[in-house]
């Protein structure tokens, strides 16, 4: 995986949220959750693993909504803040964190109703391993996120220290049937790449939203688009 050590310090995961999800950054939490819901909800009563669940974001809301779930994270960092954000929002009793590799999860097969990995597969060097070991402990769907090649993100991309694994989508489409899936639904979103949301003030960033979304609904928007939402099922 692409920057673990970095990911693993103490100061990242006390800072991630904040530095990421804050600002601007709220847009895209709110849209990353709302593809995650779309996809897999509702979730009461369901088992879900969330692959580098990192801060709890996701497994947080999905406890909250009902769901028996698991966060698996390599970084006991990010898991410790996991844990906190857990207890404060009165779930930490219905949330089970493990410390662990995506590449060789701890789980039986079909363990899960869903499995969902969200900000995983940019950094995956094997993507094609990992997606095949989520699918053997899935019984029933999958969701995970992918930034996009041919987009203003592959731009962005140069500024970034570690870089990201950018994904065309006939990729994708072999990486969904290689692991036994198959695709349910694709969504695509963010014109802007997700690194500009997250530097300006959601007082600006509100407005560039509605300007983004409107673009990206019309003929082409999607190909412009800069992250894909994949939701697959097991066949």
């Amino acid at each position: 995986m692409k920057g673990q050590e970095w990911y693993q310090a103490t100061d990242v995961a006390q800072e991630y949220d904040d530095k990421r999800f804050s600002r601007g950054g709220r847009l895209i939490d709110r849209r990353e959750k709302e593809a995650v819901l779309d996809a897999i909800g509702p979730v009461e009563g369901k088992d879900v693993l969330e692959i580098a669940c990192g801060t709890g974001r996701f497994t947080v809301m999905l406890a909250e909504r009902g769901a028996n779930v698991v966060g698996l994270d390599i970084s006991a960092e990010m898991l410790s803040e996991a844990r906190a954000k857990a207890r404060a929002r009165g779930v930490g009793d219905a949330v089970e964190f493990l410390r662990g590799d995506a590449g060789r999860l701890p789980f039986e097969d079909d363990e899960f109703d869903a499995v969902v990995a969200m900000r995983f597969f940019h950094l995956a060097d094997t993507p094609a391993a990992y997606l095949e070991e989520i699918r053997r402990v899935s019984g029933d769907q999958v969701m995970f996120d992918t930034f996009k090649r041919y987009s203003a993100r592959s731009v962005y991309n140069w500024a970034l220290p570690m870089g990201s694994r950018l994904y065309s989508r006939s990729e994708v489409g072999s990486l969904i049937e290689g692991a036994g899936l198959e695709l349910v639904e694709d969504s695509h979103d963010f014109l802007l790449p997700y690194g500009f949301y997250r530097k300006i003030p959601n007082v600006l960033a509100s407005p560039l939203r509605s300007l983004d979304t409107t673009l990206g609904g019309a003929p082409g928007g999607d190909a412009a688009a800069s992250v894909s939402y994949w939701h697959a099922s097991v066949e």
